[in-house]
């Protein structure tokens, strides 16, 4: 029953933890309901990240294998059928995701089935070949069997082989299924070219007499059998990270085909690597990691047929790895908290911190340019010199088959120096609902930003939206306490306010010349404006609550042109600008 309820707790692991689900649809090609497909089609789905591989199931009702049952096609994401598939039928595809956990062992995440119908076959089979032996091989051994490439749109073959061409003595035209392979019952003559003639079929005939092919056997010679591990035992748990690997010497064999991997379908430790002797040492195995190994003994004659497949676990290290009493995902790394920047004012070197991470022990290491790293402390705490890049380390240490092993965990920091901000801008813009104020500030340091009032509220942002004044100040706080920077803003009254032209030909539009005050702001801030032509002469002093400037000197009309204003305000401020006269 606990096995039950780990195998549970896995699956939910596997299926929310780490997001792997089942696609929807799964199909690729042929797609779900899709019709008239060719016996010979190829299936493929899509991938699921994370998933180590995946299994497939082909048949002819809902979830059903009678065509292919629960085959491990690997990481591959796509198969064909070896035998096709049969003509106007609907197919049902079941693809299962497949996980695999030291503790629990394999288990798959079976997906909805989907499935297609397949076209109606009106044409005989094409012939096909020999794949073992190959047509013209020599010196084959006298028990081996015959395989030939599968036949699109055939449902059967049949075999005819003899000492001479046509002459079937040995087999004569036998029916044999839709099958890809013949065991003979009895041996093959040694020292003899046998002939073969294999006729694809299907309910239209075949293109008989298809080609014959040929192959010559050796003199006796026994295929070597299997063997097995002997170090570490198949199914062995907690084997060291660089084992002596040794199997069982097979009588007859001349070398070893080996095939180790970290998944049952990878080989990413050794890829059919050959061996003269039974034994090897395989260095740096990760912890915590179930390995499969695969060894085929071979000779002369060929190599050793069905072997099977064995595996061995390492030592846990460090984890994560799968609790199956509690369900839980244990990892002994110590859990730490440590930021990626450390601030400090330049005024504070060296400076002192300390960890309040519980671990076994620590390390800091202060990094250079060149991503060389020196040790400068093994306690909780840490003098660190200057400005730069560091690696703060904590970690727990952990006997294991009488190993002691450190389990870390790490942190990549920068300590930078804190200055008071430097204000290089201040941009104001005029909005619906009054000014929006943008501040720009240049430092190392990291900073926050209130306005009118030094204690703030302060806030990360340095954009603030806030009714129209005539003056501002503006406030920029480093959070590390470095400093306050302060700088004083008036209202630019020169962007709106003061038309740009007036028109002062009686027509009662734009006839005088005013500042006009903006929807933004509540009360006029000028006292009085001045009006003066290119050469600098004083034409008008106008009140700005007054109509405005008509354009006219002593009564009479001036000519259009540029002119000159300026501005001063209830704070003393000046503001200058000009604007056009147009008759």
């Amino acid at each position: 029953m606990k096995r039950n309820l780990s195998v549970a707790i896995f699956l939910l692991w596997a299926s929310f933890a780490l997001g792997q689900t089942c696609p929807n649809p799964i199909l690729i090609s042929p797609v779900n309901g899709q019709s008239n497909v060719p016996v010979n089609a190829s299936i493929s789905w899509n991938s699921v990240v994370g998933v180590t591989g995946y299994k497939i199931s082909i048949g002819t009702t809902a979830g059903g294998g009678d065509i292919i049952n629960d085959l491990n096609v690997g990481s591959a994401t796509s198969f064909t059928p070896p035998n096709g598939l049969p003509e106007l039928t609907e197919i049902f595809v079941t693809v299962s995701l497949f996980f695999f956990d030291t503790a629990t062992g394999e288990i798959t995440l079976a997906c909805n089935s989907e499935s297609f119908f397949t076209e109606d076959v009106t044409t005989p089979p094409p012939c096909t070949s020999m794949i073992n032996p190959l047509n013209g091989a020599t010196d084959v051994n006298f028990a081996t069997n015959i395989s030939w490439g599968a036949s699109p749109t055939a449902t059967g073959y049949r075999l005819t082989l003899g000492t001479a061409p046509g002459l079937g003595d040995l087999l004569n035209n036998q029916v044999l299924g839709n099958q890809l392979f013949y065991d003979p019952p009895v041996d093959f003559p040694i020292l003899t070219t046998i002939y073969v003639q294999i006729t694809p079929y299907n309910e239209n005939g075949s293109l008989a007499p298809c080609p014959a092919e040929s192959f010559t056997t050796g003199d006796v010679v026994t295929i070597p059998g299997c063997t097995s591990l002997i170090s570490p035992l198949n199914g062995a748990i907690n084997v060291p990270l660089t084992p002596f690997l040794e199997w069982t010497a097979v009588p007859g064999a001349t070398g070893y085909r080996v095939i180790l991997g970290s998944t049952p379908f990878t080989t990413d430790v050794l890829d059919n690597v050959v061996f003269s002797t039974n034994s090897t040492f395989v260095i740096n195995f990760e912890p915590n990691k179930t390995y499969f190994m695969t060894i085929i003994p071979f000779n002369d004659a060929g190599e050793a047929f069905g072997c099977t497949q064995e595996s061995f676990s390492t030592i846990l290290g460090c984890g994560p790895y799968f609790d199956i009493t509690t369900g839980d995902l244990i990892t002994l790394n110590p859990p730490i908290d440590f930021p990626e920047i450390i601030s400090f004012c330049d005024d504070q070197l060296p400076f002192t911190t300390t960890t309040t991470d519980v671990a076994d022990g620590y390390r800091w290491f202060r990094i250079d340019a060149a991503g060389n790293e020196l040790l400068i402390s093994e306690t909780a705490e840490v003098v660190l010199e200057e400005a730069g890049d560091y690696r703060y380390e904590a970690y727990n240490t952990v006997e294991q088959s009488g190993i002691t092993i450190e389990c870390p965990s790490e942190q990549i920091f920068s300590l930078i120096v804190s200055t008071p901000a430097r204000i290089t801008g201040v941009t104001l813009a005029e909005i619906a609902t009054g000014t929006r104020i943008t501040v720009s500030a240049e430092g190392p340091g990291d900073y926050e930003y209130a306005l009118d009032n030094i204690d703030g509220p302060y806030q990360d942002s340095n954009v603030f939206e806030t009714t129209a004044e005539f003056e501002y100040r503006i406030y920029v706080r480093d959070k590390f306490g470095c400093g306050i920077t302060e700088e004083i803003v008036n209202q630019d009254l020169t962007l709106n306010g003061f038309p740009k032209f007036f028109t002062p030909n009686g027509d009662g539009i734009n006839d005088f010349w005013q500042f006009i005050l903006p929807e933004a702001l509540n009360e006029n801030p000028l006292e009085v404006i001045y009006i003066f032509d290119r050469s600098g002469n004083l034409l008008a002093q106008i009140d700005p609550f007054s109509q405005g400037w008509d354009g006219n000197l002593n009564g009479g009309p001036l000519p259009s042109s540029d002119y000159w204003f300026r501005a001063r305000l209830i704070n003393e401020r000046i503001v200058n600008g000009h604007f056009t006269l147009k008759r």
